[in-house]
This record gives C-alpha cells, structure tokens and sequence, in this order.
C-alpha cells in the first residue's frame, strides 16, 4: 500500500534527523563544495570541503511527489536529507554550499541534461534548451580574505566609514530570517512595507563597530545605514560568498542575440524533468 503524505512525513522526520550518522548501500559520490570547507570549524563534517551523496532512488521520487511537502514548501530540503550521506546538521549547510548540492542532486538522480526554456530579452522568442548540468562550477573565491574555521568578515562602509563584520548565510540562517519576515509583516501590516531587505541585513551583519549586541545592530540598519552603503554591502557580500555560477552561454535561435551570462531557470522541471 502506497505511503499516505503524512506517513512519508513522519518517516522522514524520523530517518533524517539532523544529526544521525547514515549509511547507504547505494553506490554515492563525493562533491566538492564552493565554500572548500574553509568557513566551516575544523571539527565540521564539511571542514574538508566536500560532501558525500547517494544517488536517487524511487524513495526520493516519492518525497518530490508528496503533496504535504510540497504544501510546506520543503520538499527540496526533504530530498537533499534524503541523498546526503555524510553526518550533517543540514542547519548548518551555508547556502552556495547548498546550491552545489542541489545541482548534484539533479544529476545524480537524472542524469545531467536539464531541459529548459529560455526567453530571449531582446525578442522575446521562447527557446527550448538542453544545458548541460557538469558544466556548472564553483565560482571562484579569495582564501587570503577568510580566517579558517571562521565564517566571518570586515568591510568598510564606503560612504560612512562605518566598520562592518558579516557572515554568509547558512540553511539554519535562511529559516529564522523567513521566520522574522513573517512575523515583521503581521506587526506591521498596515504600513505596506516589505521588511526583507533590512531582516537580511540584520541577520548577516555580527557586529557594527565592534558593538555586538542585536538591538544596535537593528538599530543601525533601520536608522542609520545609507542607502548607498547598504548597496555597496550587499554587492560585497555576493562577491566574498562561496557559490556555484549558474551563468551559461545563450544564443536566441530566432534573432541571433547572445548573452554568456544568461542565468539557469531554476522552473519546476529542474527536479520534475519532462517525460
């Protein structure tokens, strides 16, 4: 008899506890991480830099079925649990790390062409694509800005010179920020203003000034932080965080325009290839 969506829901929150140690039969591969390991503390599982993965079997097929996961919105996060073999607080996954390993998830479970449609901005002609999913790296990044071990850096704000201490985002991280944004809308409703943005930046920025403590550093991203500052922050954090390149190189087959940095459309049919 076919597991019902509550009874798949249960077995994975029994078999994927976060911090179990798994062991497989099935054949697995080791992936190399963006982060290389560097930001993690040298007694992580992924100090080392890579991250060992079983391929998909029809089980994961049922996870990307089940319509309660689905519902929640953790269906993907159910599926990387499921093929992560090293013991790891999924928690603690940083993002671009997660990146890497959900793109080894595709093509450890369907091989490693992905199928998309591509709209060209320039005629806007819709183009049916196969892009080869190897093919994606891990973006480059600069070791002498990282303490191993330590996931934290500085930055100057150009405009106030005020002195910044950041880290990059984790999975753990990415949950109690959605958590904070939820609650930031129910308080303030009626004021119509999206909180994401400065919720992010309170969440990413450790300290301000050497000051540590929460409410200074909320304080200065809603009260003090230029605009100006908190672009050139933003745009600094994207280029120190360890990730993979989902650029590839575009070419409209209806008017000829080329982009090499065209970026890979993460649709539905990324885990749910076409048949």
């Amino acid at each position: 008899m076919a597991q019902t969506d509550s009874a798949l829901a249960e077995q994975l929150r029994q078999e994927h506890k976060e911090t179990d140690v798994k062991k497989t039969n099935f054949p697995t591969e080791v992936v190399e991480l963006p982060s290389k390991g560097l930001l993690y503390p040298e007694d992580h599982p992924l100090s080392s830099g890579t991250i060992e993965m079983k391929y998909m079997t029809a089980r994961e097929e049922d996870i990307l079925t089940s319509a309660n996961l689905i519902k929640q919105g953790v269906v993907l996060d159910k599926l990387l649990q499921s093929l992560i073999v090293t013991p790891v607080n999924y928690n603690d996954i940083l993002n671009g790390d997660k990146n890497a390993i959900m793109v080894a998830g595709r093509v450890l479970g369907y091989g490693k062409d992905y199928q998309a449609t591509v709209t060209c901005p320039d005629c806007g002609h819709k183009n049916e694509t196969v892009i080869d999913l190897t093919e994606i790296t891990n973006k480059p990044i600069d070791d002498t800005a990282i303490t191993k071990g330590h996931n934290e850096f500085e930055f100057v704000l150009p405009t106030s010179k005020r002195k910044i201490k950041f880290k990059v985002l984790t999975h753990g991280d990415e949950k109690q920020i959605t958590s904070d944004i939820k609650v930031s809308k129910k308080l303030n409703k009626s004021a119509g203003v999206d909180p994401t943005l400065t919720t992010r930046l309170i969440n990413i920025i450790t300290s301000v000034d050497g000051e540590t403590d929460k409410k200074i550093i909320k304080d200065f991203v809603n009260n003090e932080l230029f605009a100006v500052d908190s672009r050139a922050l933003r745009k600094h954090i994207s280029n120190v965080s360890p990730d993979i390149d989902l650029t590839f190189h575009f070419e409209c087959e209806e008017c000829g325009h080329i982009n090499d940095e065209t970026t890979v459309p993460m649709g539905v049919g990324f885990f749910w290839p076409r048949t």
